[in-house]
């Protein structure tokens, strides 16, 4: 048995560990977030043509929210995310895939135990950890306002 010390450990894991291309990687994120946020923005527009007026933007997000979940069903979302990377974290819509991804995965186990106890077992602790992170900040800007 090989002991190696930390230091051993690190310079050997960096030597196999693979290269990353981080200028293109973030390009790559960067236009496909854009994207997302562009197609965003035009279904914005389209629901005010269509006359939504103040709902315009909650109908965006609604639209968003569906088609990222729609898209993770249907097997397109991973793909997505193989080639945009931090691009597919678009917040509503890896939101959508965060939530819908585990309720696929266990729904074989049946409405109540599989998918309803699974459907926020990635995005639950962001949906906690949100409301504290928020509850707090309203605390403190009542305080010091």
């Amino acid at each position: 048995m090989v002991k190696l010390t930390r230091e051993q450990y690190a310079e050997l894991a960096a030597k196999h560990a693979p290269k990353s291309a981080t200028a293109p990687d973030t390009l790559r994120a960067f236009l496909c977030g854009g994207a997302v946020c562009a197609l965003g923005e035009a279904a914005t527009r389209g629901w005010e043509a269509l006359g939504a007026g103040d709902f315009a933007p909650a109908a965006t997000s609604m639209t968003l929210i569906f088609l990222g979940a729609l898209f993770t069903a249907l097997g397109v979302y991973d793909n997505f995310a193989k080639i945009a990377g931090a691009g597919a974290l678009v917040p509503i819509t890896g939101f959508a895939n965060a939530v819908t991804s585990p309720a696929l995965e266990f729904k074989t186990e049946g409405m109540i135990t599989g998918l309803a106890a699974k459907l926020f077992i990635i995005a639950g602790p962001v949906v906690v950890y949100g409301v504290l992170s928020g509850t707090a900040y309203g605390l403190i800007l009542c305080l010091i306002s």
